[in-house]
């Protein structure tokens, strides 16, 4: 901010943010907005017009969840605020919470703020960034309330195969966690790669599902996101009747954004021909792990979905004892803002999150800065 205040231009690769990138909302979901606006002068029902709700129901419906019926459906100003709901209604003081290292901030603060611990368990880089079941297992407790689960994952752009999914809900059943998952990024998948929802593979336990029209529907601004109730909800009555409380208490998520939602799940999905061979997002994605390859001392897993390269740096060639300074050295130097590894609670400081959301030129220009960059960094 001080950079900018003094005339500065940044170039911002630490946040998905796709309008500023030129990837705008569907003129589709836009219209049903517009037109709807006389509608959406009052509060709406707690969990969100009922319209909107059958459409999100509808949708999972055909995924292969179990049914489902809108009273299942929160409807929420973006999936930030269903997360924290999701987990003021479970957490207590001193339970435990399993999320994914690294992982999104979001999940790992939360459990703070909410007086819980998070523990991670880890996900290996040399296992194309997949879930250590193992680690997993080992790090339950009689404190562990919940294992959460973002796939495709931010920041490393993993998909999971079925055999994942499966021995995470198989750990999660054994000891009667309920699993939050985080799918966001559900349709913003690569090379093919078919993502998996989730609660469609779960037996008898509790499955959150989280999505929303911020990413593949480009509509961040909007503030919309959804939370979807499914599995072994007979057992888990206290629960809802907890996030019902709490969801009564912000009164109502933002009315006018709700009704673009049909219009997103529904009918053509443009953001399959930018994930496609060709497509601007695979292209850009293509071009900043050609860049990588290119960097010495530089490396990354592929993304196969979501927007982000979680790069691996090696830290003793370079020094870096903190990537937090790092990142900063770099924006002071170059303009550009990357997000430092540590963030994420990456125990160690060599990896950067990188966004391929701009143009392929803007990328060739922030990785030419950064490979300068790099050629000379040392920390002392």
């Amino acid at each position: 901010m001080r950079l900018e205040a003094e005339g500065h231009r940044i170039l911002k690769l630490n946040i998905g943010n796709p309008a500023i990138f030129g990837f705008d909302t569907p003129d589709g979901m836009l219209s049903e907005l517009v037109l709807n606006l006389p509608r959406s002068q009052g509060y709406c029902d707690a969990k969100g017009v009922a319209d909107a709700r059958e459409a999100v129901a509808s949708y999972y419906r055909g995924c292969g969840f179990p049914a489902l019926d809108i009273r299942q459906i929160f409807l929420g100003n973006g999936v930030s605020e269903l997360v924290g709901i999701a987990l003021q209604a479970l957490l207590n003081a001193g339970d435990e919470l399993l999320i994914p290292a690294p992982d999104f901030p979001l999940w790992t603060d939360t459990t703070h703020l909410n007086g819980a611990c998070p523990t991670h368990y880890v996900c290996n880089e040399s296992a194309n960034w997949a879930p250590d079941l193992a680690d997993v297992e080992a790090k339950i407790t009689p404190s562990t309330r919940g294992l959460v689960v973002i796939n495709p994952n931010n920041p490393t752009g993993a998909v999971y195969d079925r055999e994942t999914l499966e021995g995470l809900l198989e750990i999660a059943h054994r000891h009667d966690l309920i699993v939050f998952a985080d799918e966001i990024y559900e349709r913003i998948v690569f090379d093919g790669r078919q993502h998996i929802p989730l609660a469609a593979l779960a037996k008898d336990q509790l499955v959150v599902t989280f999505g929303g029209l911020s990413k593949a529907y480009r509509a961040a601004g909007l503030r919309i996101g959804w939370m979807v109730l499914s599995g072994a909800t007979d057992r888990a009555k206290d629960y809802i009747d907890g996030l019902s409380t709490l969801a009564a208490l912000r009164l109502c998520p933002n009315v006018p954004g709700q009704y673009a939602i049909r219009a997103a799940l529904s009918g053509y999905q443009s953001i399959d021909d930018l994930v496609a061979p060709g497509g601007r997002l695979c292209a850009q994605r293509d071009r900043a792990v050609q860049w990588i390859k290119q960097i010495d001392g530089a490396d990354c897993v592929k993304p196969q979905g979501a927007l982000y390269l979680f790069l691996r740096l090696d830290a003793q060639r370079f020094g870096i004892l903190d990537d937090e300074r790092m990142v900063l050295d770099f924006l002071r130097q170059e303009q550009v803002l990357l997000a430092q590894g540590t963030a994420f609670h990456w125990p160690a400081p060599d990896h950067v999150r990188i966004i391929f959301l701009p143009c392929e030129e803007e990328l060739d220009e922030a990785f030419s800065k950064f490979a300068r960059f790099l050629e000379t960094y040392r920390q002392t």
